[in-house]
């Protein structure tokens, strides 16, 4: 039997892109899920690095070489500024589970102040270390 009343059904999720424009909000809470996960991958490196250091030298070379190249670098690079952005997300999580900063003025400064202090750190670690 076929439905009549196609008009008053909602939205299939692919037509959201169509209507819905995200909000800094949501990009950061994503982004802040993205950079804990891609965490991982540095954490990772640097186990490995630790883990060739106990082996012997000549494999410790080997990694050294490979996490010192251009591609750990960025990758490296990459994992620090993921880790300033995912410790500031968190303090302003820490902020809102605490009620403060939740009206939408200030929650988006607070987004805005998160990119840009995690930019800044991370360039500032990058060039002390």
């Amino acid at each position: 039997m076929a439905d009549v009343n196609r008009g008053n059904r909602p939205l299939s999720p692919f037509m959201l892109g169509q209507y819905y424009r995200p909000q800094l909000n949501s990009v950061t809470s994503i982004l802040t899920r993205i950079s804990g996960n891609a965490l991982i991958v540095g954490a990772i490196l640097i186990a490995w690095w630790l883990l060739a250091a106990s082996s012997g030298v000549g494999y410790f070379d080997v990694v050294d070489y490979m996490i010192t190249s251009w591609v750990g670098d960025i990758v490296m690079f990459f994992s620090l500024l993921g880790l300033w952005f995912h410790s500031l997300a968190g303090c302003r999580h820490l902020l809102w589970d605490n009620g403060f900063a939740l009206d939408m003025e200030t929650s988006d400064k607070l987004g805005w102040g998160i990119i840009g202090l995690s930019i800044v750190l991370t360039i500032l670690t990058a060039l002390i270390v």
